[in-house]
C-alpha cells in the first residue's frame, strides 16, 4: 500500500530526518519519501502491520502537524 501524508512545519533536513526516522520505525512501513518543499510524505507500508493513523501519530510525536 501507498499513502501521502502532508506534514506542516517542516523546514529543514533535520526536520525531514525526524519524520522519515519516525516514520521507518514504524513495523510495517518499508519506504519513505520526504519532499521537503512541499510537505508531502510519501509512504509505502503494509497495511496489515501499521495504520495511517499509526503514521500520524509518530510524525506529530516529533512535533509536527499532518494535514488530513
Amino acid at each position: 500500500m501507498q499513502t501521502t501524508l502532508d506534514v506542516k512545519g517542516m523546514t529543514c533536513g533535520h526536520c525531514e530526518s525526524a519524520v522519515k526516522g519516525a516514520l521507518e520505525g514504524l513495523d510495517g512501513v518499508q519506504a519513505v519519501e520526504v519532499n521537503l518543499g512541499s510537505g508531502k510524505v510519501d509512504v509505502t507500508y503494509d497495511d496489515a502491520k501499521v495504520t495511517v493513523a499509526d503514521m500520524r501519530e509518530a510524525v506529530e510525536d516529533q512535533g509536527y502537524d499532518v494535514v488530513a
